[in-house]
């Protein structure tokens, strides 16, 4: 298997409309982790109105299940109540990654203009060449980051917010 590259795609549209079918398309990239379209009305008003992120919901299922799992040993109101504090550590973990994600779209609103739109694709890529080929098919402009140097981006942009 080739190695893979973690990397964002930032994916910049003239117009809103013309990144809706370029994010139905993303969303099977392979290695794809997640995606989402930041569109700015020709009023400058920011919308998000497409996201998707591989695997939600998983986090807190599985630790639900592991705390119910857990609280077998202490009988039925144990399991209840493992799996309950198990779907409770499950979402908060994935809220924080959620917080996280919401601090880059913030970051990245400032890029995109009236009337345009910005699709963000976080994907492990082992070719360059399907988002490569997505990007140059909707007329899309590419610029790709690795997910350290995007990091490295949002945390500099929250130190000059804070």
């Amino acid at each position: 298997m080739a190695d893979s590259h973690h990397h964002m795609l930032l994916i910049s549209f003239a117009s809103a409309p013309a990144a809706r079918p370029a994010y139905e398309e993303a969303v099977g990239l392979p290695g794809l982790q997640q995606a989402a379209v930041l569109e700015r009305s020709p009023e400058g008003l920011l919308d998000v109105p497409e996201s998707h992120v591989a695997g939600a919901g998983v986090t807190t299922a599985g630790a639900g299940l592991a705390g119910g799992l857990l609280g077998l040993l202490g009988g039925p109101i144990g399991v209840f109540i493992g799996a309950a504090a198990g779907v409770a550590l499950g979402n908060a973990a994935e809220e924080g990654w959620a917080q996280e994600g919401g601090a880059g779209m913030i970051m990245l609103s400032s890029r995109v203009e009236d009337g345009a739109a910005l699709l963000i694709v976080d994907l492990r890529e082992s070719d360059p060449q399907p988002a490569d080929d997505l990007a140059r098919r909707h007329g899309g402009t590419l610029q790709r980051l690795t997910a350290k140097e995007f990091a490295t981006q949002v945390r500099a942009a929250e130190r000059a917010a804070g």
